[in-house]
């Protein structure tokens, strides 16, 4: 039996741009599917000289998972923490209960301090305050923090409402901190706003987008 020659420059081996391979348990182990997590952007705040940026709208039952992301947020004050707080319905007191952990790794320009440690102070057992997402910024001209805040199932009226962050900031001891921090409202209401702040006066500059994830 005489052997057919393929044209390897004629297939076509490049999924779908909607398509993803996912694992399943068919002999072969992978399908083709559709690509989840898209980003959607909803809505931009870029700080000027603001006490507080406020997302009061947007965030609702249409997505498991609402993203935030920060672009170099940057302080009016010097040596200050990057905050933030949520509520419900219509309510703007930001007071909603948390539980929260917090940890980091350091370095600094230096070379003379290096740290990864539980950042101990930073975190709230059943507390009300503004969680700190990033602390100690400082507010020479270059410096700033950048990161995401992750909120997942804000409107589930069954589970309490968990959330993960991690930033990095230009210190106002003139160091590198890399800072994760996660938590849960204690609250089986559904969220419907964030708010973000300084700990001292404004926020000077930076941007703020919110994502809804699919």
């Amino acid at each position: 039996m005489a052997l057919s020659k393929v044209d390897y420059n004629s297939l076509n081996v490049t999924a779908a741009a909607s398509k993803a391979l996912k694992w399943n348990s068919t002999p072969n182990g992978f399908e083709t599917g559709d690509i989840a997590g898209s980003m959607v952007l909803l809505e931009t705040q870029t700080a000027s000289s603001d006490d507080t940026l406020s997302f009061t709208s947007n965030i609702d039952s249409t997505y498991k998972e609402y993203v935030f992301k920060f672009f170099d947020i940057h302080p009016e004050t010097n040596n200050v923490d990057f905050t933030f707080q949520v509520d419900t319905g219509t309510n703007t007191s930001y007071n909603q209960t948390m539980t929260t952990t917090s940890f980091r790794a350091l370095h600094d320009e230096a070379d003379t301090a290096t740290a990864l440690n539980y950042d101990t102070g930073r975190d709230q057992a059943q507390g009300t305050a503004f969680h700190i997402l990033g602390h100690e910024i400082g507010n020479g001209n270059d410096e700033s923090i950048n990161g995401e805040l992750t909120i997942f199932s804000p409107s589930s009226d069954t589970f309490v409402k968990h959330f993960i962050a991690a930033v990095n900031i230009y210190a106002a001891s003139d160091m590198s901190e890399n800072k994760y921090t996660a938590g849960y409202v204690n609250t089986t209401t559904a969220l419907t706003r964030v708010q973000f702040k300084m700990s001292s006066d404004a926020i000077e500059a930076g941007t703020i987008k919110l994502y809804g994830i699919t």
